[in-house]
């Protein structure tokens, strides 16, 4: 085997096993395994950008004041959501 190869098998290997930090670039990663290129939209990179720029400058987000994310759904509610048990 020739050393002028660009990259060797492993160097391919060892950089699949190392995961991006940022978990919306791990995402990208996997979406674009899926989504061909003539599929993606005009704003497709600017998206994902925008996204890893909000985890890598840390960006905390915070519920806004008044909402608990621990309310749930009233009975009524879940009703009114269901077509079978809505009247």
């Amino acid at each position: 085997m020739s050393k002028d190869r660009p990259q060797d098998v492993r160097d391919i290997v060892v950089r699949m096993e190392q995961r991006p930090s940022n978990p919306v670039r791990r995402a990208r990663l996997m979406v674009e395994q899926e989504v061909p290129p003539a599929r993606r939209g005009p704003g497709w990179d600017r998206h994902w950008r925008e996204l890893e720029a909000y985890l890598d400058d840390g960006v905390a987000w915070k519920m806004p004041q008044g909402l608990d994310d621990t309310l749930s759904e009233s009975d009524e509610d879940k009703k009114r959501a269901d077509p079978k048990t809505s009247s």
